[in-house]
């Protein structure tokens, strides 16, 4: 049986849904006048096939563009309706539909307003009233005015400036969005930020030499309860704030921030207004925190989403892809991602039990040696660029002596959490191993948000940059840095920085990180209808989801995943393809996503226009 959680509403939905119904009344009449589940199932059938003829032959008018939405919608709903798909999820999509619409449904309770507002919006695609023709953004431009000309009645030089004068519209209407989410390197946030620093360094006691030593920023990493206390001491903290660092650190749940990080705070206020995306990293959700704790005995196995243990063929090495493997080459960091992919074997920043010795990581090394198709090696961790320079001089001598090995990456987030660890030996080592024609050398590091893009970690990225090493970015994509266009101004501030857009990862859908999730369908939106309006050289990220002991699969190709279900609290149930599909027959993954109602509900408290997210519903 699949598992269905949520927070179901008490509402009159026998109303709401005959409502809902009466777009497509002949469907209503099959769910109202049906006795038999298996009748109804296959009338409903048939209902959807004769309902895309009648678009496919024109005999129902909605514009070009609403097309491909309604016939989409109609698959969808044949899918929920499928016995095949009931099988695999556990339970009826089409049953708890049927039952609903007859007011057969015992309990109200378990009737939520998410589930009817799924219905409404496929109703509304299947009936060719998805609007989606219109857009979102068109509509906001017209009521000040500004409108898309009708260029079937202008041509020549007359229709290429009407057309520029509407895209220079469409720009400063974009660039208002953009410009709500600054980047770290406005003069306004860089003042603010030199003032904490200032005052990071008088608690200390410390100058300015001090504050740039990467060896002082690890000496002085809050993260035990001394440094809790010096946390309360610098900047405001919440109550709930207080009480999940406390928790954490009674449960050993991995935490730490660095001074640099902390530097990035609002040191004004508690209440997260301006920099939610920074305290969202470091700051745990008492939600997390106690799952962790609850399973820490089996912490090991527990919250190993990717299934680590069962892809790895040596000690510190992960293999999932056929030319390429990851050395976990150091196993803790200066800082703790709250959402970490590796919460389960990281326990927090710095320790000394998280380097491993030097017959291990031998081992691991030798085994690249003997496979061949070893074309590209992932050095991760933890953090691998806090190791010391003799121990990544050491790697790379080895992994360069191996002729098959001609990408090695670098996988580190120093950038964000301690940049003064960038020194310039630190860059002369790594362009050494870089041989044009033969080896190349990258660093993949991991910005959340264009806050996090300072003058330290510009410069960090120049010195390593200027010695012909490429950058790129991996995004996790959480409810912190899902709202409209927060990540095109990311996208923008990384340009200036010298660093290319690489994934845009949807969250690990991992039950201690119900806070941070969205659902797919919002991460697709997204580079729909806001990366696409940067150049194409902003959004070279590819949207990815991370399929459980798979690996990658791309979110905006449709023949990678499908829509199979829509449980009672509206929570979609997508079945994933695994990239060997096209190789072997390799199961595919059920996820049972989060309710996009209730994720609308979340960013209209967090002070959201939601209409201005409308067309989430019809990305499938």
């Amino acid at each position: 049986m699949f598992l269905i959680k949520g927070t179901p509403m008490s509402i009159n939905n026998n109303k709401k849904l005959t409502q809902i119904l009466s777009t497509l009344p002949d469907m209503y009449k099959i769910l109202i006048k049906g006795k038999d589940i298996e009748k109804v199932r296959k009338k409903l059938f048939n209902f959807c096939k004769e309902l895309e003829w009648e678009y496919r032959e024109g005999l129902r008018t909605l514009h070009k563009i609403d097309f491909g939405i309604t016939l989409d919608a109609i698959k969808v709903f044949a899918n929920l309706i499928s016995k095949r798909n009931e099988k695999m999820v556990g339970f009826s999509t089409l049953r708890y539909l049927w039952e609903l619409a007859n007011n057969e449904i015992k309990d109200c309770q378990q009737v939520s307003e998410s589930f009817l507002e799924e219905c409404r919006h496929l109703f509304l695609a299947m009936a060719g009233k998805s609007n989606i023709a219109h857009g979102w953004l068109g509509p906001i431009l017209e009521k000040e005015g500004i409108n898309m000309i009708d260029f079937q009645m202008v041509k020549g030089r007359e229709a290429g400036k009407a057309r520029s004068n509407y895209l220079d519209h469409l720009y400063n209407k974009v660039n208002e969005y953009i410009s709500r989410y600054p980047s770290g390197l406005d003069d306004t946030l860089i003042q603010e930020r030199k003032k904490n620093i200032f005052k990071i360094m008088d608690f200390f006691s410390a100058n300015i030499e001090d504050w740039y030593d990467y060896q002082w920023q690890i000496k002085h990493i809050f993260k035990d309860k001394e440094g809790l206390e010096q946390l309360k001491q610098l900047i405001p903290l919440a109550d709930v704030d207080i009480q999940a660092i406390e928790l954490s650190l009674e449960q050993s749940v991995p935490f730490g921030i660095t001074p640099y990080y902390l530097s990035l705070f609002d040191f004004t206020r508690s209440d997260r207004k301006y920099d939610y995306q920074v305290r969202s990293q470091v700051i745990p959700p008492l939600h997390y925190v106690e799952l962790m704790g609850k399973h820490r005995q089996e912490r090991n196995y527990y919250f190993d989403f990717m299934g680590e243990h069962d892809t790895s063929p040596e000690e510190l090495i992960t293999r999932r892809y056929p030319m390429v493997s990851i050395l976990k080459a150091y196993d803790t960091c200066p800082q703790i991602c709250v959402y970490c992919q590796r919460n389960w074997e990281i326990t927090g920043p710095m320790l000394s039990e998280g380097m491993p010795t030097k017959e291990k990581i031998d081992r691991a090394l030798s085994w690249f040696s003997d496979h061949p198709a070893m074309n590209d090696v992932l050095v991760t961790g933890g953090d691998p660029l806090a190791l010391d320079d003799e121990l990544i001089k050491y790697m790379m001598d080895r992994l360069c002596s191996f002729k098959q090995v001609i990408n090695i990456r670098w996988g580190s987030r120093i950038f964000v959490t301690v940049p003064y660890r960038v020194t310039h030996s630190l860059a002369d080592l790594l362009s050494k191993y870089v041989e044009p024609g033969k080896r190349n050398v990258a660093i993949v590091t991991h910005i959340e948000s264009a806050a996090e893009v300072t003058p330290d970690l510009v410069e960090s990225v120049s010195k390593i940059r200027k010695k012909g090493i490429y950058f790129y970015n991996q995004l996790v994509y959480t409810l912190e840095t899902s709202r409209r266009f927060q990540n095109a101004s990311t996208r923008i501030a990384l340009k200036k920085a010298g660093i290319d857009p690489y994934y845009t990862f949807y969250p690990k859908g991992k039950m201690e990180h119900k806070d941070y999730l969205v659902p797919v369908a919002r991460l697709w939106q997204e580079h729909k209808e806001e990366s696409r309006l940067l150049p194409g050289i902003f959004r070279t990220d590819e949207p990815v989801f991370n399929v459980p002991r798979l690996g990658k699969n791309h979110i905006r190709a449709r023949q990678d995943r499908e829509l199979i279900a829509i449980t009672p609290l509206g929570q979609r149930i997508y079945l994933w393809y695994p990239w060997e599909k096209a190789i072997a027959p390799v199961e595919p993954y059920l996820y049972q996503d989060i309710s996009i109602y209730e994720y609308l509900q979340e960013l209209k408290q967090r002070g959201e226009d939601i209409e201005e997210y409308s067309s989430i519903w019809y990305y499938y």
